[in-house]
């Protein structure tokens, strides 16, 4: 997320709105996006709704607890998603230069 956070004011030129879900009370998001100096959304999705509907729960994962899969989307202004990265390592992410690179590809 640092990355992100890093690459935002590019981000944003692009047309990119960066927010994150998981599976954490809004408290704990909070807590972290004030210590980590984030500054875009982070929503919080504690019965797990939309984490399900990208079939992205990883179920049992973080001490018995559900957690959600690592993801990055970039979904279109109609909600067609036009890429995403998934993986099952929750250390592994994508950067945000990686984001910029996709975008040059779909031509955006």
């Amino acid at each position: 997320m640092r990355s992100f956070q890093k690459d935002l004011a590019k981000l944003t030129a692009r047309g990119v709105q960066v927010v994150t879900i998981s599976v954490d009370p809004s408290d704990v998001t909070k807590g972290l996006a004030a210590k980590q100096g984030y500054t875009f959304p982070m929503l919080s999705d504690t019965k797990g709704d939309v984490i399900r509907r990208y079939d992205l729960l990883h179920a049992g994962a973080s001490d018995g607890a559900d957690i959600a899969r690592p993801a990055e989307f970039l979904i279109d202004e109609k909600g067609i998603v036009r890429w995403r990265n998934l993986t099952e390592d929750y250390t592994v992410r994508v950067r945000g230069d990686k984001v910029l690179e996709e975008l040059d590809r779909l031509g955006r």
